[in-house]
């Protein structure tokens, strides 16, 4: 999306990097972006400082935007009584937990986006938030001029309450802080997960609780690791695989999942997976682009190997850039309206189709019932292609090829069409959650193009964002910037741990133990335990919290347990185990309150007291292939391999004392105990 004033003169976010900011530097607002120069300004002044915090792919932000801020009234009345600060949320997202945290006890609701706070001039404290206000008086919001004029009254004339209440505010979000137990919580609370999941289960539809639907990858993927732990014992949990593949079943088969292009929208409106909020966000896709392989190794089933395959491809295809790096997302709005890039007009669609294409694909996706989204069609599948070929009495390979040749018609179609708008600005944690998802793809489905791609990402974050030892968050332009968060360096790491396990990389490794060392000193809490989500150098905000709860992205705190914990037994470092185990003690009783919240600390709980095996296998590249493919076959999430040639050397901490032996061999450890090494492939 592009400003559609570009007459207006342009403000202060035209020298931004930002594409959610450039879409607003034509506004008659005058904005700032957050900085030391506009606090001061509004400190100087004594001017309540209006912040406004959003994304480019968010439709509510785009209303706002065309409602208020293009309105030359309003913004004279913002510029007359505040100073006026926008913040992508993506580039900050320091700033948006904080001051999402501080809507939720101020407002007690959740948040979202666009974030309206209103913050004392002086130290930034808020003293009113809300998300979006309309024009108009409307559904018992007041009119977005009202509450401007309101609130500077409030800052002139109730100073003193205002001081207290941020006096009490502060106190609360010192509240929220989590205190360790002293001891790791016990493995009850992974049944306790599972049975709140279960209770929640939509039995009809899959997910969890009713609408809106979001896909909450880390909870399918922990039920599927809960049925890969009972089935290595012997007594495979059914119900819980079940939950999981039902759950992606109906979000592939959903209007949640583009059904040309591939790729996942964010969110579904209904509880039918049906009709979306149709922006598309990297962070969601490369976390169920992973799910969808691992479901494909348990079930062999298609459906998720081709769901695998077309995100895969839509990554590639439509995020990634010449450079190498991800793009951030696809916008919900194109010509002005949200899902008029994936919607059908029925009598366009029976045009450019056979009449023998036609027939099965309007039984599949609905065309032959009535329209779904404002008078035109999304598609959704409504029925499976081998119930529409046992209804039309054809064979199922031919109803096959006339859904995907008429798909692809469709697909030629809608390039046409203009595109919703793309913020190309790459994110670091982003890319990471992708570059996983694409190596884990590259390995499960022997796609080489895959591990290229991701290949490339990597390449992209070490040329352009590690600096002098640290991540930047962000590049847009060849412009990288911003100091990086806990979730760029926890999910990096990760991401190079199943990097590591596709293919072997001495470059990978030492680079992966680098961002662990970051991640201790300087984000790790040694007295509390847990890891702060800024570093020690970070700009001073009025809370540094520690996230611990999955979110839209899984939590930066589980990512760090987790994979230092998993870094730590490959090495034999017990510095990564020992700050893996303070964050599960710090986050015992959050965890034991809320399970199911809380899914990927779940996942290092689950290793902490079960040690995942690890597999480092030593042979001559001609050979290393096929004992690597004897490895990872299957679902294993307890397994980690790790395929070494012999002729790599120097190899640090416990690496280097599993030696090449005269034929191939497979040394195999658990926790802090290694069995013989298996020189016999049969014995894999």
């Amino acid at each position: 999306m592009t400003s559609p004033h570009p007459s207006v003169p342009a403000n202060r976010l035209a020298a931004t990097a930002s594409p959610y900011l450039q879409q607003h530097a034509h506004n008659p607002v005058d904005w700032w972006p957050w900085c030391a120069e506009a606090l001061d300004l509004a400190r100087t002044q004594d001017r309540p400082i209006l912040l406004s915090i959003g994304y480019s792919a968010c439709h509510w932000c785009h209303v706002m935007a065309h409602e208020s801020f293009e309105d030359p009234a309003t913004a004279d009345l913002m510029n007359r009584l505040f100073v006026n600060i926008k913040v992508d949320r993506e580039e900050r997202p320091d700033l948006d937990r904080v001051y999402q945290t501080a809507h939720q006890l101020m407002a007690r609701r959740s948040g979202g986006w666009p974030l309206t706070v209103f913050l004392n001039p002086h130290d930034q404290r808020p003293f009113f938030a809300g998300t979006y206000f309309p024009r108009e008086p409307r559904h018992g919001l007041p009119a977005f001029t009202q509450l401007l004029q309101g609130v500077e009254h409030a800052y002139r004339d109730r100073r003193e309450a205002i001081n207290a209440q941020g006096d009490e505010l502060m106190t609360a979000l010192a509240g929220l802080a989590p205190t360790p137990s002293g001891r790791v919580p016990a493995a009850r609370v992974l049944d306790a997960a599972l049975n709140e999941l279960t209770d929640s289960f939509d039995t009809e539809q899959g997910g969890f609780g009713g609408a809106p639907k979001f896909p909450h990858a880390t909870n399918l993927e922990f039920l599927l690791r809960r049925w890969a732990v009972g089935a290595a014992a012997g007594q495979p949990d059914d119900s819980a695989l079940q939950m999981a593949t039902f759950t992606l079943e109906r979000m592939i088969r959903g209007g949640l999942n583009d059904q040309l292009g591939g790729g996942f929208c964010r969110y579904a409106v209904d509880d039918l997976w049906m009709i979306p909020h149709f922006e598309k966000m990297l962070y969601d896709n490369g976390p169920l682009l992973a799910l969808c392989c691992d479901a494909w190794q348990i079930t062999a089933d298609p459906l998720f190997r081709d769901a695998a395959r077309a995100t895969a491809d839509w990554i590639m295809r439509e995020l990634q850039s010449p450079d190498g790096g991800y793009w951030s997302s696809l916008d919900a709005d194109s010509e002005g309206h949200e899902g008029r890039f994936y919607c059908w007009d029925r009598e366009r669609v029976r045009a450019l189709l056979t009449p023998t294409e036609y027939a099965p694909f309007a039984a599949v996706y609905g065309l032959d019932r009535p329209a779904n989204f404002e008078g035109q069609w999304h598609l959704h599948q409504y029925q499976t292609p081998a119930q529409v070929a046992q209804t039309q009495g054809l064979p199922l390979a031919q109803v096959e090829s006339l859904l995907g040749a008429a798909r692809a018609t469709l697909l030629a179609e809608r390039e046409l069409r203009v595109r919703p708008g793309l913020d190309d600005k790459v994110l670091t944690a982003w890319n990471a959650l992708a570059i996983k998802g694409m190596a884990r793809a590259a390995r499960v489905l022997g796609r080489a193009d895959y591990l290229e791609s991701a290949q490339a990402a990597l390449d992209f974050i070490r040329r352009t964002l590690w600096r002098d030892g640290r991540l930047l968050a962000t590049c847009k332009d060849g412009r990288a910037q911003l100091q990086a968060y806990l979730d760029d360096y926890a999910n990096l790491l990760d991401a190079l741990l199943e990097l590591l396990q596709t293919r072997w990389s001495a470059a990978d490794l030492a680079f992966a133990i680098e961002l662990a060392e970051v991640l201790l000193t300087q984000f790790h809490d040694p007295d509390a335990g847990g890891f702060w989500f800024t570093g020690r150098d970070h700009e001073p905000l009025i809370a540094r919290p520690k996230p611990l709860g999955d979110e839209s992205m899984p939590s930066g705190n589980g990512v760090a347990a987790w994979a230092l914990q998993r870094l730590g037994h490959l090495l034999g470092e017990p510095r990564y185990l020992d700050a893996a185990e303070g964050t599960l003690k710090l986050a015992a009783e959050f965890i034991r309150r809320l399970p199911y919240a809380h899914g990927t600390l779940l996942f290092a709980l689950d290793e902490h007291l079960n040690p995942p095996e690890t597999l480092i296998i030593r042979a001559d590249t001609d050979l290393l292939d096929d004992w690597q493919a004897a490895a990872q076959q299957g679902y294993q999430p307890r397994r980690l391999v790790l395929a070494i040639p012999n002729s790599a050397t120097d190899l640090p901490g416990a690496l280097a004392g599993m030696k090449p032996g005269a034929g191939p061999r497979a040394y195999r450890c658990r926790g802090t105990h290694c069995e013989a090494p298996v020189e016999h492939l049969a014995q894999l």
